[in-house]
């Protein structure tokens, strides 16, 4: 499973149930790398996309604890153990995880590669992504050169889980 993300200098992911930054070429490249995709997110990471509507292309996995929602064109999973059987048989390289905090917090541990975007400015959040920088299991494999949008710099990431921390994805 791969991991996609946009940090700050802090790894907040976001405020108020909301995204921190939106970059254009971070949107464009999303959209690219998880065309044909199946996504997992939380509910309120899906109520943030475009209309609160599924993406176009991809399959969505939405866990929710909230009975009363049913998006169409979704799938929902009430819990972890029933979102990781439902993944069952789709590949590790098919699969991609949005977040938000709860959502990367659970599933974490079933990724082999994080892309992330680091924006070199820290925002006021109050959600975030364990700092990957400081785990023994992560290694940084690529780093970008440094882009600018406006006034913020910002690189992207590849991380790969450390052999011999491997994934649980194998073991389900």
């Amino acid at each position: 499973m791969r991991l996609i993300a946009a940090v700050d200098q802090n790894w907040a992911i976001g405020k108020n149930g909301r995204l921190l930054v939106k970059i254009p070429k971070d949107q464009r490249l999303f959209m690219e790398e998880t065309m044909g995709k199946t996504l997992i997110m939380g509910r309120k990471t899906f109520e943030d996309l475009p209309g609160g509507q599924p993406l176009y292309g991809r399959r969505h996995i939405v866990l929710s604890r909230d009975p009363n929602f049913a998006p169409r064109n979704v799938t929902v999973c009430r819990s972890e153990r029933e979102a990781l059987e439902l993944l069952q048989g789709i590949p590790d390289a098919e699969l991609c995880l949005c977040g938000g905090e709860e959502v990367y917090r659970l599933f974490l541990p079933y990724c082999s590669t994080a892309d992330i975007t680091r924006v070199d400015y820290s925002y006021d959040g109050d959600r975030f992504l364990e700092n990957l920088d400081h785990s023994t299991e992560w290694e940084l494999t690529m780093e970008s050169e440094e882009e600018s949008y406006f006034d913020l710099t910002f690189t992207f990431r590849h991380y790969e889980r450390i052999a011999g921390g491997k994934s649980r994805m194998a073991a389900v």
